[in-house]
């Protein structure tokens, strides 16, 4: 079994066909196994069942003809350019192909006068002549049959890469190894959605049958789609309850509730929300249990997810552990550590830890940490560092736990004996969607935000119109309210004309002349970003021109305006997170979309969506549709695994059968040690190990 297993796990340099220099250019795509190249699957087909008679061809659209050559020769176009013609003819009338790259005497000599070809691809017309460019060619046999099959597969590429040439290699690894793929017996899935083998899908994929539907090909709705995404989903699933089934070591249950937490109660300035006292309360059971609390609070931005994790630190530090907090970037951290400074004063030891903390303070700090003197250390990936020891570390939160990896989360776990974990996330996910991905962790959902918020007017316009915002801007700027100006760029880019964050901040001084313009970007260290941000809160800047740094989690509440510059070249949910910074305050509060032109349409309905709603969890609905699930989850960064086929989306009906036979699996067996369950086991571990955090399912 072994052995079969490392057939498939063939470094790709070793197939026939391929090489060191096509492996490297495989290599770009993330193709380093023969494994990896039969999950290449095409992402579109091409049908050449459909032979059109030369004179009925309809320009603009992709077609398929059969003629026989008349002749070929060089043409110059100019001065430097020559292209090569090769005129076809049928029954019916005349048609050019046309090639722009060539080697002249290759195409004479492999499309001789009477050779009978097939030819596909994008017919134009010039001059009242039919046209193929490039188009895809095939030699038919003297009884003028396909040599190879009607239905061509067309595969994802790189730059120096050819169809031909991968249809061929991915050929060659179907014959040799694909009967070396390791699969789950039908009968463990016991369910009428699976009835092909997974080497059978694989294969189809690659070569669909001549009676094959293209527009579920090219919808990847067939059988074979299915099959392969149900597998996806089902390991997908495997792996996540069996992570939660089996590492439930024991913990330290943290019963009883104490002083410092109904101090911290009530001296907040304001009544949690509804939403807000029940998320509370859930984390809150989960503390008291003797098996890890494992646990997603989840939110629109400004819905008091914080306030939430502030006071669960409380109820941990009140029985007597302590409590770590690591944010993704030192504007968040010192964020955090400053509004739990002003809700809460000094009633309890808490440090901050940073890339940016001197020698001398970090010396203090962890021998601090060390002794148990530290009750909260609030911080940065800086916290998973060696030699960063907590004496007693029994709560762990992470917020905008997407932008960690795997491994991050888990070595700060390790510095505490089964801590509680508490991870946070401000970009909404439809409910469904996230009890299907985070099937290991356990969900409360802020879905209000607190009392007294006002709505922020969100407008998209054109640079034309700026004049038409002055009068606004100029009575905000009086009324000593703020700005953000946001651009996408820190300087110009060559190929992409987009507004230059230096540039602007330069214009908005002379125009502004009686108001300070500061600026920040990615560029700047942790210590010029934490003093500029610093006079902004303290109003010392009045016009922050910032790239997206100022994303996540920055809370000023004095500031009413904000101009997203380039508006377009921003992402719907990215979009939603700038606008989260401003509304914060007990006053209306403006948003401008400013875009340079018309764009697509998908493009347009992004900035529509943002004019017509605040309402993250319907934004995200919204994303959702217009990107998939793969990009709007960001699985490279949240650790998830990216699916070659299954899409969390479409597939929902698949991810419910899916979870609904791994339970019954795992509660029957939650260890795969029984027989049957050995295979689960094998495939789970030698696919979905490093993505899902498998190291202790052994």
């Amino acid at each position: 079994m072994i052995q079969r297993q490392e057939n498939l796990k063939t470094p790709v340099q070793y197939l026939k066909g391929v090489g060191p220099t096509l492996s490297l250019r495989l290599d770009k795509m993330q193709i380093k196994t023969v494994a990896d190249l039969l999950w290449h699957i095409p992402h579109r087909y091409t049908d050449r069942r459909n032979i059109q008679p030369i004179q009925k061809i309809i320009p603009g659209v992709f077609q398929t003809i059969i003629g026989s050559v008349v002749g070929g020769a060089p043409k110059r176009l100019g001065a430097r350019k020559k292209i090569y013609e090769i005129l076809i003819k049928d029954e019916t009338g005349l048609a050019l192909l046309i090639f722009f790259h060539f080697k002249e005497d290759y195409l004479q000599k492999k499309y001789p006068v009477g050779k009978k070809l097939l030819v596909h691809g994008l017919c134009q017309t010039f001059r009242s002549q039919f046209q193929f460019v490039h188009p895809d060619i095939e030699e038919l046999d003297e009884e003028g049959k396909h040599l190879s099959h009607p239905i061509l597969p067309v595969y994802p590429l790189t730059e120096g890469l050819h169809q031909k040439t991968m249809r061929k290699i991915i050929g060659n690894a179907l014959e040799k190894f694909l009967p070396f793929l390791e699969e789950t017996p039908l009968a463990v899935h016991k369910t009428m959605q699976v009835k092909l083998s997974l080497k059978e899908a694989l294969y189809a994929l690659h070569h669909p049958p001549e009676n094959a539907s293209i527009e579920e090909l090219n919808e990847h709705e067939t059988i074979w789609h299915q099959r392969m995404a149900y597998d996806e989903l089902f390991y997908l699933q495997l792996g996540l309850q069996m992570r939660k089934s089996i590492l439930k070591e024991n913990a330290n249950p943290l019963m009883q509730s104490s002083p410092i937490y109904e101090k911290a109660l009530h001296l907040l300035p304001f009544k949690l929300t509804r939403s807000q006292e029940v998320a509370l309360g859930e984390i809150i059971q989960d503390l008291q249990k003797n098996i890890p609390m494992n646990r997603l609070l989840e939110g629109d931005v400004g819905s008091g997810k914080t306030i939430v994790s502030f006071l669960a630190s409380f109820w941990a530090m009140g029985n007597g552990v302590q409590v770590a907090l690591m944010a993704p970037t030192e504007i968040l951290a010192a964020q955090h550590l400053s509004n739990f400074q002003k809700y809460f004063g000094d009633k309890i030891c808490v440090s901050f830890l940073s890339s940016g903390t001197s020698k001398k303070e970090r010396e203090i700090l962890l021998s601090e940490l060390k002794t148990g003197k530290i009750q909260l250390l609030i911080g940065t990936h800086a916290l998973i560092q060696e030699g960063v020891d907590f004496q007693n570390l029994g709560l762990i939160i992470i917020d905008e736990q997407h932008r960690f990896g795997v491994r991050a989360r888990g070595e700060l776990k390790n510095k505490g004996p089964s801590p509680h974990v508490l991870v946070m996330s401000a970009t909404p996910i439809p409910r469904t969607l996230a009890m299907s991905i985070y099937a290991d962790l356990n969900l409360s959902i802020l879905d209000e935000k607190p009392p007294g918020r006002q709505p922020i007017h969100t407008q998209i316009i054109s640079p034309k119109d700026k004049k038409s915002i002055l009068p606004l801007i100029q009575k905000e700027l009086a009324q000593g309210r703020q700005m953000y100006v946001v651009c996408p760029l820190i300087e110009e880019s060559e190929k992409i004309d987009l507004k230059d964050a230096t540039k602007t901040a330069e214009k908005l001084t002379r125009f502004f002349s009686h108001y300070i313009v500061g600026l920040m970007h990615g560029r700047l260290d942790a210590a010029q970003k934490e003093i500029i941000m610093n006079q902004f809160k303290k109003n010392e800047i009045q016009i922050l021109v910032s790239t997206t740094v100022i994303e996540v989690g920055v809370d000023v509440p004095n500031v009413s305006l904000m101009i997203i510059e380039h508006a377009e070249r921003f992402g719907l949910s990215q979009l939603h997170q700038l606008r989260g910074r401003i509304g914060r305050g007990r006053f209306a509060s403006y948003c401008f979309l400013m875009r340079d032109h018309r764009g697509l349409e998908t493009t347009e309905r992004r900035l529509k969506i943002m004019e017509q709603t605040e309402n993250g969890f319907k934004i995200a609905e919204e994303d959702l549709l217009l990107r998939g699930p793969g990009d709007f989850l960001g699985t490279r960064q949240s650790g998830l695994p990216v699916f070659k086929i299954a899409n969390l989306l479409r597939h929902q009906n698949l991810i419910t059968l899916a979870q609904k036979r791994v339970a019954e699996i795992v509660t029957e067996d939650n260890e795969l040690k029984k027989i049957e369950h050995q295979i689960l086991k094998n495939i789970l571990w030698e696919r979905w190990k490093e993505k899902l955090d498998l190291g202790q399912i052994s």
